[in-house]
């Protein structure tokens, strides 16, 4: 008896419809339309789940067969919509519901349901697809409830999902306040900027970058707060707003990054590799493509700290992302796309030993070694950085202070009406939300400067050798500033300010 399941391939931060189709077989148990290892060796999952729960074995050999046959399937996840179909080809499943659900998941050896990643993806696949809900184990549902008028029907074994589909059984099916989700709050994270004493010109770049999602560079020596400033710079982000949310939920669930129980991600990302990370683990991909470092800090924060530590090569491949906020992944039979548009900070000493330009400390490092370290990072990668800001120690009388610093609240609050002014500025905009994501055309727009201002760049481009892109990338920084100010039109205070935060190229480091 032919019978049709269905279920859901993966591709990038999306699915795709799979059908799976069952029948009976005169040459044993087969299993095509190109499946994985994983996918192959579910026979033995599901007949040992099949005999341990008591239910019927089929009784002459089947073949499966997992249209479109040219979309590679891959995981364990099909391991419940193909246990399916085999029990209602033996007539054990009424066929009235298989078509108004589509199921996800994998068996242990005694029928549990284990979790499966990519649930949301698959949920809004199944609410476009027209299907009346969804089968996923407990675990996935919280996820998978975020897509509004879709069944998320949670089982914890195959047991559940046959009485279901039987008629036998009831599952609620799980609801999710998305609304809810982002009345919350701001979460109280810990740390916040009024325990950072001193470098309020720091703290101002920051604010700035925060405002207008600009990358940013910091350079100093050791102790002097790079790394306590970077990882409070979450604190003063603006929420996500729903879009955003979901977008990030996608990636974190096909990358399976999501924890237990959390349906919808809230909170911007704040991702922290290490130095030793490979170019793949950042960028994403491998011989099964999964989203990296920079995809799951996509509507966040990638924080690179001692940047020059890194692999020359992991940086360079950073260098499409930041300027496309997407990243593609090619393989011989695959191309998938992962979005990757985050806020890049780093970090640096300004030479091997640390203390080059330190006012008390002496740097023993020769002119060729400082060149050799600096020359770790790109001319075009740090052209691809609006923000470069050289960090002094604190003073002792500043560190000593009982004078309260100026909380990430304060700070946030600023913030926030900044972006509020871009977001009706880009409200027609797809895809854009401050003002770093200007394309050329929007920067004529949106950036028209008056004479006085043209000739502080036109000096500051010949001065330092500044390119093109260096040139956008001030336009944008002085619309932030302006933004930040409540200022309609950019005045050269604006651009002045935007202009300071470029002075810090390669050459005026080492000489």
């Amino acid at each position: 008896m032919l019978v049709k399941v269905y279920g859901a391939a993966i591709s990038g931060i999306s699915a795709i419809k799979v059908t799976i189709e069952v029948n009976e077989s005169t040459t044993g148990f087969a299993l095509v339309g190109l499946p994985d290892k994983a996918v192959q060796e579910s026979r033995e999952r599901i007949f040992s789940a099949i005999k341990y729960n008591n239910l019927v074995v089929p009784g002459k050999p089947v073949i499966i067969n997992m249209a479109p046959a040219d979309v590679k399937k891959e995981g364990s996840y099909y391991d419940l919509p193909i246990a399916i179909g085999m029990q209602a080809s033996c007539q054990s499943v009424s066929e009235e519901k298989l078509g108004d659900f589509l199921m996800m998941g994998e068996l242990s050896l005694d029928g549990s349901l284990k979790s499966v990643q990519g649930a949301l993806p698959m949920a809004i696949l199944a609410k476009e697809q027209g299907f009346k809900g969804i089968i996923l184990p407990e675990e996935n549902a919280m996820e998978a409830a975020v897509v509004e008028g879709l069944d998320v029907i949670p089982a914890h074994n195959i047991t559940e999902v046959v009485e279901f589909l039987n008629g036998k059984i009831e599952i609620e099916s799980r609801k999710i306040d998305v609304k809810a989700e982002f009345d919350n709050g701001y979460d109280n994270f810990g740390v916040d900027y009024s325990e950072v004493k001193g470098q309020e010109s720091v703290k101002r770049a920051l604010e700035v970058a925060a405002a207008g999602g600009h990358n940013i560079l910091m350079v100093g020596p050791p102790g002097a707060g790079k790394s306590m400033m970077s990882k409070r710079f979450p604190t003063i982000l603006p929420s996500l707003t729903i879009e955003e949310s979901l977008e990030t939920t996608k990636i974190h669930s096909v990358a399976g990054k999501l924890d237990k129980g959390v349906g919808l991600i809230t909170r911007r990302p704040f991702r922290s590799p290490h130095h030793t990370i490979s170019d793949v683990a950042l960028v994403g991909g491998g011989s099964y493509p999964q989203p990296g470092e920079i995809s799951l800090a996509h509507n966040g924060v990638l924080f690179l700290d001692e940047l020059p530590e890194f692999k020359r090569s992991v940086l360079e491949v950073m260098r499409q992302p930041l300027e496309d906020r997407k990243i593609t992944v090619s393989r011989t039979k695959l191309t998938v796309e992962y979005p990757a548009s985050f806020m890049l900070v780093a970090s640096m000493n300004p030479c091997p030993c640390g203390y080059h330009n330190d006012p008390t400390h002496e740097c023993n490092c020769t002119p060729g070694e400082i060149q050799r370290y600096l020359s770790k990072i790109s001319g075009p990668l740090l052209d691809r950085i609006d923000m470069h800001i050289e960090i002094v120690p604190v003073r002792f009388n500043e560190l000593s202070s009982d004078k309260d610093a100026e909380s990430s609240a304060e700070i946030r609050e600023r913030v926030i009406r900044a972006r509020a002014i871009q977001t009706e500025r880009f409200k027609d905009m797809v895809g854009i939300y401050c003002n770093a994501q200007m394309t050329p055309k929007m920067i004529r727009k949106y950036c028209v400067l008056d004479e006085r201002s043209q000739t502080m760049i036109s000096k500051a481009m010949t001065k330092f050798g500044l390119s093109a892109r260096a040139y956008d990338k001030i336009l944008k920084l002085s619309r932030t500033i302006a933004d930040l100010a409540g200022s309609e039109t950019i005045e050269s205070m604006h651009v002045a300010e935007a202009l300071n935060y470029r002075n810090l190229d390669k050459e005026s480091w080492v000489n």
